[in-house]
């Protein structure tokens, strides 16, 4: 242990990290007595760090993983400011409603962007915040009616895993379209069957996790309106925009998936994916501040002054949301526009590039009118090859690239396929790199037959991170 044998004196030198702590082993599950050296220990922790994986090649993470020397100003000169002081910090409050008026008037919300939202850690909390107004509603009118609440069911497509948290943390159903080895999104003719009187409304996705396609959320609103026509049931929508809000905007403008599409009452995004902030910031709005129940706002006095309250998180660093602020300034539509232009360019160079390899079929293409830029794949039935993509994906770790593999959900448990996710930073010399890879590690595999594919479990699954 580093202070067993002795304390570490400050030299400040770089002697000192090349000679005198080589020799120690940092304290792993206890915390040590005495006190060390600052710079001494920065050193030994870096050490440790370089052992994650280079984050710039991480191609399974929808979380952004470049910042430019300004937004690494700006979260310095923040990180000690809570966002949730609005009485400490006005200023830091009011870039913060810029940031849910901006987006209002990007989501096309109605009263020229006047709608109500907040800022969240992600867009885990925000979709907890969304479906949480989706029940409170629904219950209010049950109880009015007279009716029962004590069952209520949300319907979704193939959804990432907040959802089935909120599900199962608020004693919700989740009836979840499942989907088939040739359908990866839920359409209006297989949603209709899972909706009754207790659903208290629908999720549809702008970037599915699995596969980076946009839900069809016209087509599934002008279903529940007929639906309501015909039987009598009122059913919202909560748009999870996920990544897709922030692209959509800037890449397929005349997609009506926001709130031009008046039964999409709420939607949330995370800003750190594709609205370019550092990790641990999302918004969600309402449509009007009536679709917010008024049972789900706290006010409190003990910071100073009255604040209304309706985040689940609630002290959290302000850096994020002033680094939203500083991008919306810097971009503007068209730095937006171009950013993700250039991803889209990329992703479709590689599903090219992908595409010409034999043993690979092509899922999704990065589509700006049908998705993120994001591309994936399977094996071909025929690929007649002896690996699976669990075994291609932990070859191309060799060489530093997280490509992740993993099985699609219900019906399609059966289908494995990867995914890379292009966001900004990786261009189009990266990919080339990465495009050479794949060649050598399919000349791997036809000089080294693999006897025993690697499993999901052995392989590391997968894991959608940074909501």
């Amino acid at each position: 242990m580093i202070h067993e044998e002795r304390n570490i004196e400050g030299k400040g030198n770089s002697m000192i990290h090349s000679s005198e702590s080589q020799d120690l082993i940092l304290p792993k599950y206890k915390i040590p007595e005495l006190e060390s050296d600052g710079d001494e220990i920065l050193d030994l922790v870096k050490e440790e760090l370089f052992l994650d994986g280079n984050a710039r090649q991480n191609l399974a993470t929808f979380c952004q993983t470049y910042e430019d020397d300004n937004i690494h100003e700006l979260m310095d000169m923040c990180m000690n400011k809570n966002m949730i002081d609005k009485d400490e910090y006005p200023q830091t409050a009011e870039i913060e409603s810029r940031c849910v008026h901006i987006l209002g008037d990007l989501w096309n919300a109605p009263e020229g962007g006047n709608c109500v939202g907040t800022s969240t850690v992600g867009s885990s909390e925000g979709c907890m915040l969304g479906g949480l107004a989706m029940l409170f509603r629904w219950r209010e009118k049950r109880e009015k009616e007279g009716l029962p609440t004590d069952k209520p069911n949300l319907v979704t497509g193939p959804v990432q895993i907040c959802w089935k948290k909120f599900a199962r943390y608020w004693n919700v159903e989740l009836r979840e379209v499942p989907m088939d080895r040739e359908r990866q999104a839920m359409t209006p003719k297989q949603m209709l069957p899972y909706i009754d009187e207790n659903t208290i409304g629908v999720v549809a996705t702008m970037g599915l996790t699995f596969t980076g396609m946009y839900e069809p959320i016209e087509e599934i609103c002008q279903a529940l309106d007929k639906l309501q026509e015909e039987k009598g049931l009122d059913i919202s929508v909560h748009v999870d925009g996920a990544s897709g809000g922030f692209v959509a905007p800037f890449c397929a403008p005349d997609l009506k998936w926001d709130f031009r599409n008046p039964r999409v009452l709420s939607i949330s995004a995370s800003s750190h994916k594709f609205g370019l902030t550092p990790l641990g910031c999302g918004f969600v709005l309402w449509r009007h501040k009536q679709d917010l129940p008024e049972d789900l706002v706290f006010h409190v006095n003990y910071l100073g002054g009255d604040m209304s309250v309706f985040q689940l998180n609630f002290s959290r660093p302000a850096g994020q949301v002033i680094s939203q602020y500083y991008q919306f300034l810097r971009l503007g539509r068209e730095g937006y526009k171009r950013v993700h232009t250039s991803c889209y360019e990329t992703a479709q160079y590689l599903a090219i590039e992908i595409g010409k390899m034999g043993p690979f079929e092509l899922m999704f293409e990065a589509d700006p009118e049908r998705g993120i830029p994001c591309i994936t794949w399977r094996l071909k039935e025929d690929a007649n090859v002896s690996f699976n993509l669990y075994d291609f994906a932990d070859r191309l770790r060799n060489r530093g690239w997280q490509i992740p593999a993993y099985s699609l959900p219900p019906d399609a448990e059966d289908v494995v396929v990867q995914r890379i996710l292009v966001r900004q930073g990786f261009g189009l010399d990266m990919a080339e790199l990465l495009v050479d890879d794949f060649h050598r590690t399919l000349d791997y595999f036809k000089d080294h037959k693999v006897t025993v594919n690697l499993t999901e479990a052995e392989a590391g699954g997968f894991a959608h991170n940074g909501r």
